[in-house]
């Protein structure tokens, strides 16, 4: 028996369609899939206006933007309404809370486009930077056939960081801790599952004046790199930093302790100490990279922060990909 749903005004997705009178690239771009993540909201929005006075038209494919994909957590000003929406993101015959019933609405959504841009921002200092999905070379266990599109579209983002390696990362994580892995899974792997590609877009901090700055850039340059307005191609990123994503660590106790106050691409050195158990045991770097998300903040069991290394390709920018499927 299906549950009852929560509140109908809350979890109604509001999707602002356009088409093209040509064929082209079908986009979907969301805001707010944590609702204290303002800065996708605020650059949709703009984009909405541009649209609205004909400042902005869309000439072929479809557009379809999101400003706001989870209503209950944005109108509360917290990243959730009831659990992580970019956390087990998939269709469910019995949607029980806020997150199933909004997932229910976006996959359908989803599944009409062939990518995503999904805008986030974090809660601590960092540097914008792009999601990607797994890596198309031979050392990935899980290769992505449409890796070389994300990486064409990252360049052209406007960022100067792109990471890889989150979804495999976290799978690892769940099969120690013998959870599922459907937790590890968010839009952007739902996108992928069902034909497309997509890039999550982190555009610094929550409060960041410059955030929604660079997320209205971001998609202007993806509708005219896509093609889907007449505008002239931006030009790629020259000098792109592309890491691995390999380890998570968890927080095992809340007297577990940094050596000290971390920010995300602080670098990190073979045999460092990163941080301290409860017992005094030192965590230490296993190799030669940086910190990313370090959270002083973690509840007992769950991520205290991730690492990363260094990968020497440059992201492929010209000529290697066609503009869309």
């Amino acid at each position: 028996m299906t549950a009852d749903r929560p509140d109908a005004l809350r979890t109604f997705v509001a999707a602002h369609k356009f088409r093209g009178p040509l064929p082209g690239a079908r986009l979907i771009v969301l805001g707010a899939v944590h609702g204290n993540e303002p800065c996708g909201s605020i650059a949709i929005e703009r984009i909405l206006q541009e649209l609205a006075c004909g400042e902005l038209e869309i000439i072929a494919g479809q557009l379809t933007l999101v400003p706001v994909a989870n209503r209950l957590a944005y109108e509360r000003g917290t990243r959730n309404g009831d659990r992580d929406l970019n956390r087990n993101f998939a269709p469910t015959s019995n949607p029980s809370d806020n997150e199933d019933f909004i997932a229910n609405e976006l996959c359908v959504l989803l599944a009409e486009h062939t990518i995503l841009i999904d805008i986030h921002s974090f809660g601590w200092q960092s540097s914008p930077m792009v999601l990607l999905g797994q890596d198309s070379s031979a050392r990935d266990p899980q290769p992505f056939a449409f890796a070389c599109h994300e990486e064409a579209l990252a360049a052209h983002l406007g960022v100067s960081r792109a990471l890889y390696g989150w979804l495999a990362t976290n799978m690892q994580r769940a099969h120690r801790r013998g959870s599922s892995i459907q937790y590890c899974k968010g839009t952007t792997d739902y996108m992928r599952s069902v034909g497309g590609y997509a890039v999550t877009l982190e555009c610094g901090q929550h409060a960041d004046p410059l955030a929604p700055e660079l997320a209205y850039n971001a998609v202007r340059n993806a509708l005219a790199y896509l093609r889907l307005i007449a505008s002239k191609t931006p030009q790629p990123k020259q000098e792109i930093e592309l890491l691995r994503v390999y380890e998570v660590i968890d927080k095992n106790s809340r007297k577990d302790r940094f050596v000290r106050e971390w920010n995300s691409f602080d670098r990190l050195y073979l045999g460092d100490a990163v941080a301290y158990r409860s017992d005094g045991t030192p965590v230490l770097s296993p190799a030669d990279g940086f910190i990313l998300f370090p959270n002083t903040n973690a509840e007992p069991g769950t991520e205290w922060f991730y690492l990363a290394e260094p990968d020497p390709r440059a992201l492929r920018k010209r000529g290697v990909c066609s503009k869309g499927k």
